[in-house]
């Protein structure tokens, strides 16, 4: 599991269920995990901050998307909310904004107030938060 969690970042839920289809015992589960925590190879915090790195940067999701995500996981409140927090500005608009005209470039038969509404709606499907959405859909459709 070591080996695993020096490639790349995993939870402490995702290893339990590859030890759980390895068929560990409980004890053994625990006591894997607890070292694997104590040796650094699990950081809940570090975790949640490439995951939602991740998640904005490849997959375009906004801060609840990525929240309701970490928080099935059963990941830390406090943590969440930092990684939340941690996403840059800048390029979380320039990913909403990028999303949003490109699906904006797909609504052609439609008047201004489908063509909202539709933005709104895909945007929320996305994660972002409905101020969020309503500021980028002004500034796409402007555009």
């Amino acid at each position: 599991m070591a080996a695993l969690c020096s490639v790349s970042e995993h939870c402490e839920s995702e290893i339990r269920l590859k030890l759980q289809k390895a068929a560990l015992s409980v004890d053994d589960t625990e006591r894997v995990i607890s070292r694997l925590y104590a040796e650094g190879y699990l950081n809940t915090e570090r975790y949640c901050r490439a995951f939602a790195h991740d998640k904005l940067r490849f997959e375009h999701w906004g801060r609840v998307k990525i929240g309701q995500a970490l928080h099935l996981k059963g990941l830390p409140h406090e943590d969440i909310r930092q990684a939340l927090q941690d996403l840059n500005g800048e390029e979380y608009r320039q990913v909403l904004h990028g999303v949003l005209a490109q699906k904006a470039g797909t609504l052609h038969d439609e008047d201004e107030r489908m063509r909202r509404a539709k933005l709104l709606r895909f945007a929320a499907g996305r994660g972002f938060s409905a101020d969020e959405a309503v500021r980028a859909v002004a500034f796409v459709l402007e555009s």
